[in-house]
């Protein structure tokens, strides 16, 4: 797993790739420790690679099948005076379409009806449940149908009852899935009442509302929540999802944050394109706004090489691969500046952003692999406007 692991914070960026497809072009930054002068960055291509020529030693980047450098279209841009340790230049590139690479392979994609399914725990991929097979595989309305009710009914909600999967049923919500519990569930769930919000609790206008969290027997993990007494919701950042075939052996735990960034890439990309929205509040299940993520592209292919492994013999990964990735902007609810205070309240005063409830850690754990993202990327694009800059890798 060591071509998945972050550069550390202390290294600076020794060369950065944005490519974008869909405009056939692509942005390079060379830090100036690594070339000092446009003059010293000569960059050619081969079949779906780049290749750059520094001062410090020469650098081979792997391109996906399909994108190719277009000789000669390299030029220097001006980069400003906010970013006078960098060298900017401006690309072209060819692109000729594979629709296999655009595939995103999450539990929303993968389920089936009348197909048979086991579901593992993430962090150690013990069974869950086994051989499910679903009659029926159905969308949930989308994850504030509940406020449009609000907004539109003059007398209590007619659509209080609560949908529930039957036994053979599996039921999509924005980021969870909702099973019947079976016989084996007790095996390996275990259940019990999240503790009480401090600041709810001494708050005599707000209803003290206590879920009911399900976690994995064997590691802990949090799955989800008991939503009634035989139903199961599973969060999926929280499981694996794979069809049963024979007696196949369970593999080994993914990489946890990896597999956080892309499963949420995946989802807000399916989100943007079923929606046609770009503005998402990543929100804990008692409905508070954690995190606000505008998209704005979602044809980027990224490659990031830190100034240490520039020109260095012995690098782990000699020919490091541009990779898929959502490009986005995003602002903490917790920050306490005044700039992003004023990003947060615009948003709810104008109800902007399409929730995306996830458990408090997994929110957690998808922020810290967002500023990881940004620590890593060339000081001038880190941020913009009054947002902070990130991608997550698909």
């Amino acid at each position: 797993m060591a071509d998945l692991e972050v550069p550390g914070k202390t290294h600076g960026v020794g060369v950065f790739l944005e490519l974008r497809k869909r405009l056939e072009s692509g942005l390079l930054i060379v830090g100036k420790d690594v070339a000092s002068s446009p003059a010293d960055v000569v960059v050619t291509g081969g079949e779906s690679s780049l290749h750059i020529k520094t001062p410090r030693g020469e650098l081979s980047l792997t391109l996906p099948a399909g994108i190719n450098y277009e000789r000669g279209s390299c030029m220097p841009t001006p980069a400003g005076e906010s970013c006078g340790e960098e060298l900017h230049f401006r690309l072209r590139i060819g692109v000729s379409r594979h629709p296999d690479e655009e595939a995103t392979d999450s539990a929303m994609e993968t389920l089936r009806p009348k197909e048979t399914y086991c579901f593992h725990c993430q962090g150690c991929m013990t069974r869950l449940l086994e051989d499910r097979e679903f009659k029926r595989v159905l969308p949930l309305p989308n994850g504030n149908w509940n406020a449009i009710v609000d907004d539109w009914c003059c007398h209590p909600d007619p659509f209080i009852k609560k949908l529930l999967p039957r036994a053979e049923d599996c039921l999509l919500g924005d980021t969870f899935l909702l099973l019947a519990k079976d016989g084996g569930c007790a095996q390996t769930i275990t259940e019990e009442a999240s503790p009480v919000d401090l600041e709810d609790s001494q708050d005599s206008k707000k209803p003290c509302h206590r879920l009911r969290l399900i976690f994995c027997k064997s590691c802990s993990l949090v799955l989800g929540e008991a939503v009634a007494p035989e139903t199961l919701k599973l969060y999926i950042t929280q499981v694996v999802v794979e069809r049963a075939v024979g007696d196949r052996e369970t593999e080994a735990s993914l990489n946890r944050s990896l597999f956080v960034e892309q499963t949420v890439a995946a989802r807000l990309l399916g989100l943007s394109s079923s929606l046609s929205t770009f503005h998402f509040s990543v929100q804990t299940p008692d409905g508070k706004a954690f995190l606000l993520v505008w998209l704005l592209n979602s044809d980027s292919l990224t490659v990031s090489v830190p100034e240490m492994s520039v020109g260095d013999p012995d690098c782990d990964d000699p020919s490091p691969r541009a990779a898929r990735a959502l490009k986005l902007l995003y602002a903490s609810c917790s920050d306490t500046g005044p700039q992003q205070r004023d990003i947060v309240a615009s948003w709810e005063a104008n109800a902007i952003g399409h929730p995306v409830v996830l458990p408090l850690n997994v929110c957690e754990e998808l922020l810290q692999v967002i500023e990881d993202s940004n620590s890593t990327l060339p000081a001038s694009m880190r941020c913009m406007t009054s947002y902070e800059v990130a991608y997550l890798r698909l």
